[in-house]
C-alpha cells in the first residue's frame, strides 16, 4: 500500500476532524488547545469566518492565474494592503510559496544587487530546507546533513545567545559583534559580503530574541561596508511578536524582509519586500514561479490582514504574550533553565543538573501536554526547548487554561 514517508513523524498523536480559533477537535471528538498554530501559520486562528469566506468566494471566480502571465485582483489588493503595514521604504514586492523560496529570493537579490558572492548568517538561525537555505541554517544538523556538498559562500557568525554562553545579554552581544568583525577580517572581506541574513528571534534555534544593541550593530556595519541587512520575518511577521514585524522591537531598518507563515492564515504564500531601487537591481528573469501569488492564497492574505487590523490582533499578541511568558516563568520548575520569548513566541528550555540539554524531559513534557489536551512543539539544537505558539486570536482564558495544563505537566515530568 502507498503510504506517507516513514520520516514524517507526527509531533502529537492527534488526527484532526475540524478546528476553530485556537481549538482543534480530533476524530473522536476530543478538544485540544492548539499552541502550535501550524508552526506559527494560522495567525487568525483556524478557519476564521472572514478568511474562509474570502477563500470560498475566490475559488468560485479564479483559482490560479499565473501572475507573470496574467494579473488578478486579489494580488493587486494584497499589494495595497501590505503597503499599509510594511515599513514605508520597502515598497516593492515579489511573491512565492514558501519561506524557503522567500529566503532564496532574498539571497539571489542580495548577490545580484551587490555583485558580491558571500553572505553571513547567524548561529542558531533557521532559513529553510532547500540546498541554499539549509546551508544558511544552523539551528540543527538535521536540516543540512546527508546531502553535501552544500552551497558555498556562506559564513556563520555568533548570535547573542546569552543563556547558552552563560553570560549577560550585554556580554553576549559584545562578543557576537566582536566576532562578526573578526569574520569580516579573516573569512569574508566586506567587499565580498553581500548580506547579513538574520531572524529577529531565533525560531527553530530555540526562541531566542535578539536585542537592540545587536541589530543596530549589524546595521552600522552594513552601512559602513555596503552590505545589505536581510531580516527573516517568516515566523516573526504579521503580529506574532506583539508588533507587526519582529524587527520593529529593535529600532533597526532592514534592506529586505522575508514574509510567509502568518500572512494568509494557512494558505501557502510567501514573499520578499525591498525598496524599488534595490529590487530593480535583480537580473531580468531571476524572479518568478508557477504558483507564486496564487489567487486564493492572495484573497486569504487580504482577509487575514483585515482581521489582524479589525480585531486588534497585534495588541492581543503583545498582551497575551506577556501573560503567557510571565505564566510560563512562574510555572518553571527545577530543570527548566530558561524561559524566554517575545509576543506569542515563548520557549522553555530544559536543562539537566550538570547544565547539559535535557532533551528527554522536554520531549516527555511535550507528549504529556498533548495527552492533556495542549498541543506544543519542541525546538532548539538539542530539541530541548518546548515552545508555545498559539494563534493571535488566543484569549486570556485560553492562555490561563494552557498554563494550568502546563503546570500539571511539569509537576509530573
Amino acid at each position: 500500500m502507498t503510504a506517507l514517508s516513514p520520516l514524517l513523524k507526527q509531533a502529537t498523536p492527534v488526527t484532526i476532524d475540524h478546528a476553530l480559533g485556537s481549538e482543534v477537535f480530533d476524530v473522536d471528538g476530543n478538544r485540544h488547545l492548539d499552541f502550535t498554530a501550524g508552526i506559527g501559520v494560522v495567525s487568525t486562528g483556524h478557519c476564521h469566518r472572514k478568511v474562509v469566506a474570502a477563500a470560498q468566494e475566490q475559488v468560485g471566480k479564479l483559482i490560479h492565474g499565473q501572475y507573470t502571465t496574467v494579473m488578478h485582483q486579489p494580488l493587486l489588493r494584497l499589494v495595497d494592503k501590505l503597503q499599509d503595514v510594511l515599513p514605508s521604504h520597502l515598497d516593492s514586492l515579489f511573491f512565492a510559496n514558501s519561506g524557503s523560496e522567500a529566503l532564496e529570493a532574498s539571497l539571489r537579490l542580495s548577490r545580484q544587487a551587490t555583485g558580491r558572492p558571500n553572505v553571513i548568517v547567524f548561529h542558531g538561525g533557521f532559513h529553510g530546507r532547500t540546498v541554499a537555505t539549509a546551508t544558511m541554517t544552523t539551528s540543527g544538523t538535521r536540516f543540512s546533513a546527508g546531502f553535501s556538498p552544500l552551497m558555498g559562500g556562506v559564513h556563520v557568525a555568533p548570535f547573542p545567545t546569552a543563556y547558552r554562553y552563560g553570560w549577560s545579554e550585554e556580554e553576549a552581544t559584545a562578543f557576537a559583534l566582536k566576532e562578526l568583525d573578526y569574520i569580516l577580517a579573516t573569512l569574508t572581506s566586506p567587499q565580498e559580503t553581500a548580506a547579513f541574513i538574520v531572524e529577529p528571534v531565533l525560531g527553530e534555534g530555540g526562541y531566542i530574541p535578539g536585542n537592540t544593541a545587536f541589530f543596530q550593530g549589524l546595521r552600522e556595519r552594513a552601512d559602513k561596508h555596503g552590505i545589505l541587512l536581510v531580516m527573516d520575518e517568516v515566523q516573526t511577521g504579521f503580529g506574532r511578536t506583539g508588533k507587526m514585524f519582529g524587527h520593529e522591537h529593535f529600532d533597526v531598518r532592514p534592506d529586505i524582509i522575508t514574509l510567509a507563515k502568518g500572512i494568509a492564515s494557512g494558505f501557502p504564500i510567501s514573499g520578499i519586500a525591498a525598496s524599488q531601487e534595490l529590487m530593480s537591481k535583480a537580473w531580468p528573469g531571476s524572479q518568478g514561479g508557477t504558483y507564486g501569488g496564487n489567487a486564493v492564497a492572495c484573497a486569504a492574505a487580504v482577509a487575514t490582514l483585515e482581521v489582524i487590523e479589525e480585531e486588534g490582533l497585534v495588541a492581543n499578541s503583545a498582551e497575551r504574550g506577556t501573560q503567557l511568558l510571565e505564566g510560563a516563568r512562574a510555572a518553571a520548575v527545577d530543570g527548566i533553565g530558561d524561559v524566554r520569548g517575545l509576543g506569542l513566541l515563548v520557549g522553555s528550555e530544559f536543562t539537566a543538573a550538570d547544565g547539559t540539554p535535557d532533551t528527554a524531559r522536554a520531549q516527555a513534557a511535550q507528549q504529556a501536554a498533548a495527552k492533556k489536551g495542549l498541543l506544543l512543539l519542541t525546538c532548539g539544537a538539542h530539541m530541548n526547548v518546548v515552545r508555545m505558539i498559539p494563534p493571535l486570536v488566543v484569549t486570556a482564558e485560553q492562555v490561563d487554561e494552557a498554563l494550568e495544563i502546563w503546570g500539571k505537566v511539569l509537576a509530573e515530568v
